[in-house]
């Protein structure tokens, strides 16, 4: 389901947005000097129209991006598929593991696939065969960082994940509990693409709001999901990315330079 943000039929970003999102930005750098930003795309591992397209707006700008790959979806074959993305001039895409299945196995309660739900061996199994699945058709070119799907899991599993040498985790901005020490914290504040407000004008609002909170942050982290995208998302992607690359206080980053 796509955002009401990007349900407008205009074929460029309204004039008002764009100066809304940059006075934001100036004024999150006026107050603390200068920022970094990483992009997170997640549920990676299906080629696709949409996701060819991401991919070259990050190319364009060569700016970084940390790809969040579902290890049941990606195949030798999809990864041959996505060869040119490997090269050696592209090694600011960062490759990461999300979850294993990207399977709900909570009764009740939000959605989680490495929830309380679960015991600690099924919880280290998945993570185990999903890292070893991931290791085996990726090989140097993944990260040891952990994007668990819906953006929450248990603290069970934040152990298992330090204990498999995972350097860090991604979820959401102010996710209980408390990742393990040891295990770095790499939140995201920003959600471009599932959205939930049924009014553009809110969605606008609270998306504002967003990046000022991911401002003051030491990383601003801003989610994608590519197969929620239409021409509008695109469109405002690309205005981010060469915003923010149009400052020299602002660096964009991935995983490995946070580390």
């Amino acid at each position: 389901m796509i955002s009401s943000i990007y349900h407008a039929s205009e074929t460029h970003l309204p004039r008002q947005i764009k100066d809304a999102v940059k006075l934001t930005v100036e004024k999150g750098l006026k107050a603390h000097g200068k920022a970094m930003v990483f992009f997170r795309a997640d549920d990676i591992g299906v080629p696709s129209k949409n996701f060819e397209q991401m991919m070259a707006v990050f190319l364009k700008y060569r700016a970084p991006l940390c790809l969040a790959v579902v290890p049941a979806w990606m195949t030798r074959q999809r990864r041959d598929a996505m060869e040119d993305f490997f090269a050696k001039e592209n090694d600011f895409f960062c490759w990461h593991m999300h979850g294993y299945r990207h399977m709900n196995h909570e009764t009740k309660g939000k959605n989680q696939e490495f929830g309380p739900a679960r015991s600690s061996r099924e919880l280290l199994y998945d993570l185990s065969r999903g890292n070893q699945r991931l290791q085996s058709i990726m090989g140097k070119h993944l990260t040891p960082v952990f994007t668990p799907p819906w953006n929450r899991c248990s603290l069970e599993t934040m152990k298992h994940l330090k204990k498999m040498g995972f350097k860090g985790i991604s979820r959401s901005y102010g996710s209980l509990p408390a990742a393990p020490r040891g295990l770095k914290d790499f939140p995201v504040h920003v959600d471009l693409h599932t959205r939930k407000e049924k009014q553009a004008e809110k969605g606008w609002q609270n998306l504002l709001e967003e990046i000022r909170k991911g401002m003051a942050s030491p990383a601003c982290g801003i989610m994608i999901h590519h197969m929620r995208m239409n021409n509008q998302a695109f469109i405002f992607l690309e205005y981010l990315i060469k915003l923010f690359s149009g400052y020299k206080q602002i660096k964009i980053v991935s995983y490995t330079d946070l580390i």
